[in-house]
């Protein structure tokens, strides 16, 4: 048994130090290690020490599952080979005719996977501005069956009162599941909020450091867990033993640099608005958000002080021409698709990573820059942007 769960009475930073990775029985390995098997020896047929078949269970797999749990208040953890692994093994938790109602400005994959995916399995979607109670409400249906969160959205950081939303969805019985990608349980906790189940790419602010690609799901629903567990091992999405080794390494490190992600990024914000080569400036920690109140009510971290992550929108002045100039000019942001390192990265999402929304109603302003602020001194990053911004 494990000498800590999420039920014990510790502060988030030492839960991710410690929960789900007691040294090892065998030899004492203060880390967890990295069972890299495929397979495990039975004493006999069907008696074994807990694990059989690696793609069902794996001793670094649930540490991190573990972990994820204890974080995010909830009772149970799943790990995945991606986030839109756990979003297409959540989707098989449906059937042919039900409906979601997903926020209108979401992740690209995540609008591919809905739209050009799942609808030819039956399943319906409406995509609908969540900052709006009664629009919400009014997309409901009788066959409604999920409500699909992205708080702050992709890429332009809309805000979703995740109590408000849920306690809707709750009139009705229907599911609500919030992506918790951007916030990161340092900042936001969903299930505290009301919400049934939260994803995560892992692959960005758990993971933390740009080498891993996994996801994970989380809730306390445990009839909803044992469908998701048994989806999880019959679909086959889930991430090796070095990946789950990677993301438990990150999450280890999460609060210290979550609370550098999130000073780099106000600050910039704070710089971006005064720049004249920059028409708007979307950040939720910045008096300008339209939602930044809620913002302030629900994106607290463990210190109990609102923290607003380290993703920035803003908008150039001059388009899609001037928005291509200036990622091709920073140095230190590196112009790449995903988020959430250590290192600063910089994109134009109508052009990478929202392809997939061109020509819809989600498609994003050609002019929009997306930044994924780094841990790196705030005067070098600014002085970066600085000058990126002079060249046009």
């Amino acid at each position: 048994m494990n000498r800590l769960s999420a039920s014990d009475d510790l502060q988030f930073e030492t839960r991710a130090v410690h929960v789900g990775q007691d040294p090892d029985a065998a030899t004492g390995a203060v880390i967890t290690p990295i069972y890299q098997t495929s397979t495990f020896a039975q004493s006999a047929v069907g008696e074994h020490q807990g694990y059989d078949y690696a793609r069902t269970d794996n001793p670094t797999r649930t540490a991190l599952q573990e972990c994820l749990a204890s974080l995010e208040g909830g009772r149970f953890g799943l790990a995945f080979a991606s986030g839109m692994g756990a979003i297409t093994t959540l989707l098989l938790y449906l059937k042919q005719g039900d409906h979601v109602v997903v926020a209108d400005d979401v992740y690209g994959g995540t609008y591919r996977l809905f739209q050009r995916v799942f609808t030819d399995f039956g399943l319906e979607f409406t995509f609908v501005d969540m900052t709006d109670r009664d629009a919400t409400r009014a997309a409901l249906r009788p066959n409604t069956r999920l409500v699909w969160i992205e708080t702050p959205t992709n890429p332009l950081l809309k805000i979703v009162d995740i109590a408000e939303i849920s306690a809707l969805a709750h009139e009705y019985h229907i599911l609500v599941g919030v992506d918790n990608t951007f916030a990161t349980p340092y900042l936001q906790r969903p299930l505290e909020l009301g919400a049934d189940l939260v994803m995560h790419s892992t692959t960005k602010y758990l993971g933390g450091h740009s080498d891993v690609v996994g996801g994970a799901i989380v809730t306390s629903d445990a009839p909803l867990y044992e469908r998701l567990k048994f989806l999880q091992n019959a679909a086959g999405a889930v991430p090796s033993p070095f990946d789950c080794w990677l993301v438990l390494r990150g999450l280890k490190t999460l609060a210290l640099r979550m609370e550098r992600h999130s000073e780099n990024g106000l600050r910039i914000a704070q710089w971006l608005e005064r720049q004249v080569h920059v028409k708007r400036v979307i950040y939720p920690g910045l008096a300008s958000h339209p939602q930044h109140a809620i913002a302030r009510q629900q994106m607290i971290s463990s210190r109990g002080a609102p923290a607003f992550g380290g993703m920035i929108s803003f908008i150039a002045n001059g388009g899609k021409g001037a928005a291509e100039k200036i990622v091709a000019a920073t140095k230190l942001f590196l112009l790449a698709e995903s988020l959430g390192g250590v290192e600063s990265l910089i994109e134009v999402p109508a052009g990478m990573t929202h392809m997939s929304v061109a020509n819809s109603p989600l498609e994003v302003d050609a002019g929009l820059v997306r930044l994924s602020v780094g841990i790196e001194n705030v005067y070098d990053l600014m002085a970066d942007l600085d000058q990126a911004l002079e060249s046009i």
